[in-house]
């Protein structure tokens, strides 16, 4: 999959069917989006995700927005940030001069709600007027519900913050996840605690709140359970945000391992302790509990 950030000019295309909007986490709604583009793909025409404006901190980050989307079938992810051009371009500009002078769209997709250009006051209504002028086909979907709530990124990002990990799986339609690297830790683990891996998070993905939670992590062959700790490890005295795992019944040399870290259950807020004895403590009964959870879940 190719991936363009727009600097100063818009790529070009031959044709290309499109979506729009922000797509910070490619959740349920956003799927049928992904999945209607893919639908209408012909050979040789690109499906084109185009994403405008994004936050300081991202449900995912690039490389894994990237990772989902080639797997579904994007051919080409576009990252526009919300410019001075583009927030003063007017709804009929970003029409004529992007999708048609550039992209010469076939179709576009977009959620009854996508608002873009100055002031935000195009809408799909004013694709479609436009797309019986140019000849292009436009495709509303309807907002995905979640109860009496309609799913977005911001729903999903108030529920992330809380550690609601099993409300966020359901909005995204999958598990919440961080991917990295496994990196060397400092060593107090393994000699004093539990062997643990170790992966340092993007700065700009969207954690949930520090504490530990009840995991799976994938490697390229394997996956075990586990326990993590996301945060500073108060105890030892950590300076940055981390990601530390104890995976069960894992005895292997992972270091500088790619691997994806799903979440599943909030279990407890990190909290310092008195001692390296005492978190050990706190560390056994954490095993205990997460052993007992993903047991529950294999009945």
């Amino acid at each position: 999959m190719q991936y363009l950030k727009i600097e100063k000019e818009f790529p070009k295309f031959d044709s290309c069917v499109i979506t729009l909007g922000k797509f910070d986490g490619i959740h349920l709604g956003h799927k049928k989006l992904v999945d209607k583009v893919i639908q209408k793909k012909r050979d040789g025409v690109p499906a084109v995700l185009f994403s405008l404006g994004a936050a300081e901190k991202m449900i995912f980050t690039r490389e894994e927005r990237e990772h989902t989307l080639e797997e579904k079938g994007i051919d080409v992810l576009i990252e526009c940030p919300l410019s001075k051009q583009i927030r003063s371009m007017s709804p009929v500009e970003f029409i004529k001069q992007i999708l048609i002078d550039r992209f010469h769209v076939k179709c576009v997709v977009v959620g009854e709600d996508f608002r873009f250009g100055y002031e935000r006051k195009g809408n799909p209504r004013l694709l479609e007027q436009y797309g019986k002028k140019y000849g292009y086909e436009t495709i509303v979907i309807p907002k995905e519900m979640y109860g009496k709530r309609k799913i977005s990124s911001t729903f999903i990002r108030e529920e992330l913050e809380k550690g609601r990990m099993e409300s966020v799986s359901r909005l995204l339609g999958h598990n919440y996840y961080a991917d990295g690297v496994v990196e060397h830790g400092n060593g107090i683990g393994h000699k004093k605690l539990l062997p643990t891996i170790n992966l340092i998070p993007s700065t700009s993905k969207l954690m949930p709140p520090n504490g530990v939670y009840m995991t799976i992590t994938h490697f390229k062959h394997v996956s075990y359970p586990g326990i993590t700790n996301v945060g500073y490890k108060p105890t030892i005295g950590e300076k940055f945000v981390g990601i530390e795992t104890y995976l069960f019944g894992c005895d292997e040399d992972l270091y500088e391992q790619p691997c994806r870290v799903e979440f599943f259950h909030f279990s407890r807020p990190e909290k310092k302790f008195e001692s390296l004895d005492a978190l050990k403590k706190q560390l056994a009964k954490d095993e205990e509990d997460g052993k007992a959870f993903f047991e529950k879940k294999k009945n």
